[in-house]
């Protein structure tokens, strides 16, 4: 592995999974390569004796699709290993080199991202490209997503060769969909309600992310019976040669309507569920009203969740939730209601226009967009340890800093361009003016 790769500690701020997802996402996307080391080493064991830290399945899922994708070379791609190199190729042919049980193995492929793709076609017209990965656990198809998301959006997929004289043609891109097998609601993971009624209308709404539906095909659980669940992501990446725009997150606007989603075993439990959140919702806030997009039996006595999302007049949404894993006994159905309801009420009383889940998940769009973007963090910029992490690995990996209103100026990164080599032109101009300043001297 190159000595010069971009080296990240991965005991820094948070500790844990996210520090490596964001560094696997730009790293993919610029073909800047990354060493972590002491990977999730702030996560405790589940279990007594068991090792702390380490790559589990759900990350190691991502790591190797992503280094499939980029037909990265790599060092430490196992499950548990505690450190990572990853070196994406360039997309020209070359010969890649993996860790096997200690022993390098080099294999000639072609670098193309196409790899892990299959292509569907309508008669001769290319109409999606597909994609699977599989899980033997329930580890989060969440945040599986949320390591391979950035580079599903702006790594070029377009439809016809850059020879094509047509612009509109050669920059269109080709609908995606991935499947990914794993857990749909798991604990401290994002859920797939989070994600279809949080991040989904934010990424689409707010954004400008052309399109993003998901599809449940079964869910898939972490509490009682381990089960696994699938889900198909749909999306359309950017278009080649666009680069998304700069954002302001600051004009939250007044409350306007609730979003209660239920997941609970039995229509009894269910309709006691409800009503304790409703009655505590309408406490704080008598005049809101309320829907109720998800009323589901989990057919299991300790599988419940609750999801309620506050959305506002300017389209923002925040997001609070519970996934109780324990026996369901009387005093269970309001103390989980109580716990999303004050939890969301205090997101509300800080004003900001993004829930303390969904801060840390911008900042990869905040790195790549073009020009000066702000997340207003609410009052007195509350940050999170996730976010404050990320902010760390963007400023580690592409220089971007952030500022104490939570600012940043990204790269402005273009669908298609060759990252490295602006890399190196940046770094031979700085190297030119300083010479320039000497000679001056």
């Amino acid at each position: 592995m190159p000595p010069d790769a971009i080296t990240l500690d991965g005991r820094t701020l948070e500790g844990g999974g996210q520090l490596l997802r964001l560094a696997l996402s730009l790293s993919a996307l610029t073909y800047l390569p990354i060493h972590v080391w002491d990977i999730r080493a702030n996560r405790a064991p589940r279990k007594p004796n068991q090792p702390t830290g380490g790559l589990k399945p759900a990350h190691l899922a991502a790591v190797e699709w992503l280094a499939k994708a980029t037909q990265a070379e790599t060092q430490g791609m196992t499950k548990g290993s505690s450190e990572l190199h990853f070196k994406p190729l360039p997309r020209e042919s070359g010969a890649t080199t993996h860790e096997v049980k200690g022993r390098l193995v080099e294999q000639t492929t072609k670098a193309t991202p196409r790899s892990v793709w299959q292509e569907i076609y309508e008669g001769d017209r290319l109409s999606r490209r597909e994609t699977r990965i599989s899980l033997s656990s329930p580890g989060s198809v969440c945040l599986i997503l949320q390591a391979i998301l950035p580079y599903l959006l702006f790594h070029p997929l377009s439809t016809v060769p850059e020879a094509a004289q047509d612009r509109e043609i050669q920059t269109a891109s080709v609908p995606v969909r991935v499947t990914i097998e794993g857990g749909t609601n798991v604990s401290k993971s994002p859920s797939i309600e989070y994600v279809n009624q949080v991040l989904i209308p934010l990424l689409v709404e707010k954004l400008g992310i052309p399109m993003m539906t998901t599809e449940i095909i079964k869910r898939g659980w972490s509490s009682g019976r381990a089960d696994i669940g699938a889900v198909q992501f749909n999306l359309r990446p950017l278009a080649n040669g666009s680069k998304l725009s700069k954002f302001d997150f600051c004009d939250r606007g007044e409350l306007t309507r609730m979003h209660v989603s239920i997941l609970a075993p039995g229509p009894s439990v269910r309709k006691s569920l409800r009503e304790k959140a409703t009655e505590k919702i309408l406490t704080l806030h008598p005049e809101i009203d309320i829907e109720y997009p998800i009323d589901e039996d989990t057919g299991n006595g300790v599988r419940l969740y609750l999801l309620i999302v506050a959305e506002t007049s300017t389209g923002y949404r925040l997001g609070r939730d519970c996934l109780w894993d324990r026996k369901i006994n009387s005093s269970t159905l309001d103390r989980v209601a109580t716990i999303v309801t004050k939890d969301l009420e205090e997101e509300l009383t800080r004003g900001s226009c993004m829930d303390e889940y969904m801060q840390d998940q911008l900042i990869v769009f905040q790195t790549l967009a073009e020009g000066r973007s702000k997340i207003d963090s609410g009052k007195n910029a509350h940050v999170t340890l996730h976010t404050q992490t990320a902010r760390w690995v963007a400023e580690q990996i592409l220089g971007i800093a952030f500022d104490e209103q939570g600012s940043c100026t990204g790269c402005g990164f273009q669908v298609g361009e060759y990252f490295m080599e602006r890399s190196s032109r940046e770094v031979e101009e700085e190297s030119v003016a300083k010479l320039e300043q000497l000679s001056i001297k």
